[in-house]
Formats: structure tokens, sequence, C-alpha cells
């Protein structure tokens, strides 16, 4: 499991970092994206657009969220919920010139406008690419319909439910007592695949009826070799860029024996190292990622 590249910006993690709860997560405000499959009533000219062209999305030239009135009227739209109360739709395009504006992917969009704008625009990246990937059932081969009100399709013939589902992986960060007199020590890895040069978390895809504590302990020990305990749950991000669906989960977790020393796999990493939460790299993940979110939580925590 890998982060993108790093990018420069200001975005906070929704909500906030919960005062006075080291890790925590503040519950998101009230309004903001509220995920819906609402075709009671058809859009309007000025709700909120989100086309999809591939794995990209359209907005404007000034990076602001289209509407729909910025569309062709005969273009198919498929709800994907509100936005501080205003319906947003998505709508899936053959190429990028079929709409105005230009085709940008998350990362970019994430890294400049701020949540949970970048949520909704991961939704329509999932949305509009399970239902590409999802039009014909797996049983009879029928043509799949959309059920009512829900993310889902169902087959006409045979009765197959297809709800889109979710991919959780985990990603945990992990600390250890510094040497007498020093701030504690954050393990941060490099992996063999994607941004190869950023420091990242231990992360992975949690398995099939495995929990997501089983799956962080798995993935720590397959990755770095190390047990960990006080394990705590952090905070959680839908992650457009590992593919539609993919939901992040993360924890924070202590070394079991603070003088045991990572062992990388060789497969997935090629680094694995105790840095000190005062002299942690420049090459972090960017501030838009739930990782970064953890690493700058856990220097906040170390300070106290």
């Amino acid at each position: 499991m890998t982060d993108p590249p790093a990018e420069p910006t200001t975005v906070a993690p929704p909500g906030g970092i919960a005062s006075g709860t080291p890790g925590g997560i503040a519950p998101a405000p009230p309004g903001g994206f509220l995920p819906g499959a609402d075709r009671s009533r058809p859009p309007g000219p000025g709700d909120l657009a989100l086309p999809v062209t591939g794995a990209k999305l359209l907005t404007g030239v000034d990076g602001q969220l289209l509407r729909v009135a910025d569309l062709p009227a005969d273009t198919e739209w498929v709800p994907l919920g509100t936005l501080d109360g205003v319906p947003a739709w998505g709508a899936d395009l053959t190429s990028a010139d079929d709409g105005p504006g230009r085709a940008r992917g998350w990362a970019s969009l994430a890294a400049e406008v701020p949540e949970p704008h970048a949520t909704l625009a991961g939704r329509a990246l999932a949305v509009l690419t399970w239902r590409r990937t999802h039009r014909w059932c797996g049983a009879c081969r029928a043509e799949l319909t959309d059920r009512p009100g829900e993310t889902a399709r169902q087959c006409p013939d045979c009765g197959l439910y297809v709800p889109m589902q979710l991919s959780a992986a985990v990603l945990v960060a992990i600390t250890r007592p510094g040497p007498p007199g020093h701030v504690d020590e954050l393990l941060l890895v490099r992996h063999a695949t994607g941004p190869t040069g950023l420091w990242a978390l231990v992360a992975g895809f949690v398995e099939a009826g495995e929990t997501l504590e089983a799956a962080v302990h798995r993935e720590v020990g397959e990755e770095v070799g190390l047990p960990v305990d006080r394990l705590a749950y952090f905070g959680s991000q839908p992650w457009a860029i590992s593919g539609p669906g993919v939901l992040l989960a993360g924890f924070t977790a202590r070394a079991a024996d603070p003088h045991a020393e990572p062992v990388v796999d060789g497969r997935e990493l090629t680094r694995a190292q105790w840095f000190g939460l005062d002299a942690l790299p420049a090459q972090l993940p960017p501030a838009y990622s739930i990782s970064r979110w953890l690493i700058d939580a856990t220097v906040t925590a170390g300070r106290r």
C-alpha cells in the first residue's frame, strides 16, 4: 500500500484533530458532504456537477466544481449526495472533449480544495468507475439496473444484488521510546512501488474474514517483523488514488519490544527506519492524506 507523491497544500483533515484526544479525529461539523443516491428529483441547473473521464475529474479552469448547467442537456446524471445541502451529480464522459474545463487526477485536486470537496470528488470517481465496470450480471450476463435510493445495482432476470463494495486498508503509526533524554521515535518506511522516495507508514489491505486490528498486526509482522501493542484507532479516509471504494483506516501503536529493529520484507518495502519525532525527514506523505494526519498528530502528542 503506497501513498501518492507529496504536493504542497494547507488542507486539514475533516473536522480537524480533536482537542484533548491525541490521534483522534473530531466528528465532522454539521452540513458538509453527505453521500446519497436520491433520484426523486431531476438535477437542477445550479446543482454541483462532477463529470468523470477515465480516472480523472473535470473541473472549471479555475479548479472550482462545475454546475449541471455547464454540461449538455442530454447528460446522463448519477446522484452522489449533497454538499452543504446542494445536490451533487456525477456523469461518465467518453473523453475530456465532451465537457468544459480541464481533466484532473484526484491527487492534484485534493491538494488544492478543502474538505469535504475532496471527499465528494473521490466519491464521484469511485461511483462512476464502479458503474462502468459493473454493467453486466456475473451470474446470468443480463444488463444490471440501478436500485432506487441505493448505490447498488440488481439483475432484472435472476435478481442478483450487486452493491458497491468497499476495500478496507489499514495504516499504522508505530512509535517507541527514544534514547534517554530524547523524544519518542516513529517508524517510517519506503515502498518498493509507487512514490518510492517518500517516507510513509506501514500499510496494507484487509483480508476477507480479518478484523482491522488483526490486519494491522499481520501487516506490521509481514512487512517489518515487529510485534506491536497499545493499538488505538485514529480515523479513516476514503482514498481515491488506490482504486474505487478504497477506505483507509488509521491506527497508532507502540513497539512491543522498544529495542527491536525493523527487518523489511524486501518485496513491498525497501527500507524501514526509526526517526526522532523532532527529526523527521522532509519526504513525507502529502498533507491531504490520513498518513500525514497520523504523522502530524503523533508529533503533536509527543510534545505533550
